[in-house]
């Protein structure tokens, strides 16, 4: 059982125990738990149920892990016989997710 819900401007696959890592969400802190109710599609067994927009009745619960950064990437901008060179990094932010629980409409 799964369902396909829609946060923080992007859609994510939910199943019950997963870890997903969301766009940093900073007035929350671990432990807090969360209900999203914006679920797109649900799925049990051979059964997929699409909303219009939404399905009814459909939550999708999850508690925060823990917030992070990601793994460092390097931006390296240079322009030709100039001597121009910059070379900055850049680490993202997140918020570590647990689904508790996925209500089906």
């Amino acid at each position: 059982m799964y369902a396909i819900f829609q946060a923080l401007g992007k859609q994510w696959r939910a199943e019950t125990g997963a870890t997903l890592r969301m766009p940093l969400m900073a007035e929350k802190s671990a432990g807090d738990k969360l209900t999203f109710e914006e679920v797109l599609l649900t799925s049990v067994g051979d059964t997929i149920q699409a909303g219009t927009p939404t399905v009814k009745g459909a939550t999708v619960s999850a508690e925060i892990v823990g917030h992070g950064k990601e793994k460092k990437i390097y931006v390296f901008k240079f322009k030709r016989r100039k001597g121009y060179r910059r070379k900055t990094g850049h680490r993202q932010k997140f918020t570590e997710v647990r689904i508790t629980d996925v209500v089906v409409g």
